[in-house]
């Protein structure tokens, strides 16, 4: 994930910014608390914990990802024996 813009009131977004989470920042979800709150981001680096609501202030655009689908001669055989079950 990319971030597109840091939301809030001025005070707030200068704290963001200055925790590293800047537009054009990449930055990647590590963990969630098991209640959903904090939230462990990984941005330059550094492990951040902000709370949930700070960061539905945080606009990101995600990267789609190629996946390739396997060839036919990729996929190895089953065992003989084993039949494949639908």
């Amino acid at each position: 994930m990319t971030i597109a813009r840091v939301g809030g009131e001025r005070q707030f977004r200068r704290r963001l910014m200055e925790l590293g989470l800047l537009p054009g920042t990449q930055i990647e979800v590590v963990r969630v608390a098991p209640l959903g709150d904090p939230i462990e981001l990984l941005a330059r680096g550094c492990f951040l914990s902000i709370r949930k609501s700070e960061a539905r202030l945080v606009d990101v655009t995600l990267e789609r990802l190629a996946v390739a689908a396997p060839s036919p001669s990729a996929v190895a055989p089953l065992p003989s024996g084993l039949a494949a079950s639908s």
